[in-house]
């Protein structure tokens, strides 16, 4: 396993893979590895001879009020675990490669509609952070495909449209969300909660199943979406949102919208304590 800091080092290896045929597979992440990021490193090793994983915090995508600062870094331990699956190069850039001109001041990239909705509205310039360091890293990188998870399922819709809009020769692949035994996702923040957090944390997954029996019922969509609040509510979260969407687009469903072999999403955000925390369940009418 090769660990690369600069982008000579990063485009000379490529280079050589490219002359040797060799497809190249990218798995973009900010650290603190847990099995979801381990699952989308294996996705992309059963996908392409090669694998590059990065790991960046990146502070474009960070409010000025949340945890940047904080945010669990543990690269030693990151590194021992993929090494252990024979990761071909790990990519770690700092903030003088990828915002040269300092993050402020930085040309950014935007996807419209899909970026101002949902996680969006709660987190303003959240997915513009997300796109441009997305984008700058495939231009460093410049890979044939690239994994991301599905439990960010926003996010992934999005850099979806950002190869689509902007004709990027990149294949985007997405492993399903991992789940801990109780059915909480995965997540590098899932550390900030304490113990009697981590205890009520599961009622979140366990409230968008219930949320999804109801629509499959036949439960009128406010109806279900107002229990499944009340439901979190009583359990000691604040939410951000809870709103059931058509997979494709993210549009809101309506009553009539609902039909045979309708593919939907019930997204979440919620937070417990200090820990903030998202969810998705996505299921065919």
């Amino acid at each position: 396993m090769a660990v690369c800091q600069n982008t000579e080092t990063l485009r000379t290896q490529v280079a050589r893979w490219r002359e040797s045929g060799d497809s190249i597979a990218f798995v973009p992440t900010m650290g603190n590895l847990h099995a979801g990021h381990l699952s989308l490193v294996e996705i992309a090793k059963q996908n392409a001879e090669r694998v590059i994983v990065s790991i960046y915090v990146n502070p474009l995508q960070f409010a000025p009020d949340e945890d940047f600062s904080s945010y669990p870094r543990t690269l030693e331990d990151d590194l021992k675990k993929l090494d252990a699956l024979e990761t071909d190069l790990i990519f770690l850039p700092d903030d003088t490669m990828i915002y040269p001109q300092g993050e402020q001041h930085s040309t950014f990239v935007e996807v419209p509609g899909l970026s101002h909705i949902i996680e969006g509205e709660c987190r303003p310039g959240f997915f513009r952070g997300v796109a441009t360091v997305v984008l700058k890293l495939f231009n460093l990188v410049e890979p044939d495909m690239a994994v991301f998870g599905e439990k960010d399922f926003q996010q992934l819709l999005i850099i979806r449209r950002l190869v689509e809009d902007l004709c990027l020769p990149i294949k985007i692949m997405s492993g399903a969300t991992l789940r801990e035994g109780d059915g909480l996702a995965m997540s590098s923040r899932n550390i900030y909660l304490d113990t009697q957090e981590r205890g009520k944390s599961r009622f979140l997954s366990a409230a968008l199943i219930e949320f999804q029996h109801q629509i499959k019922r036949g439960v009128d969509i406010e109806k279900a979406q107002t229990s499944c609040v009340d439901v979190l509510k009583k359990q000691g979260f604040l939410v951000d949102y809870v709103t059931l969407r058509e997979t494709s687009e993210l549009a809101l469903v309506s009553e009539d919208g609902i039909s045979a072999n309708k593919s939907l999403i019930i997204l979440a955000a919620v937070k417990l304590g200090k820990t903030r925390l998202i969810d998705n369940l996505k299921f065919t009418i």
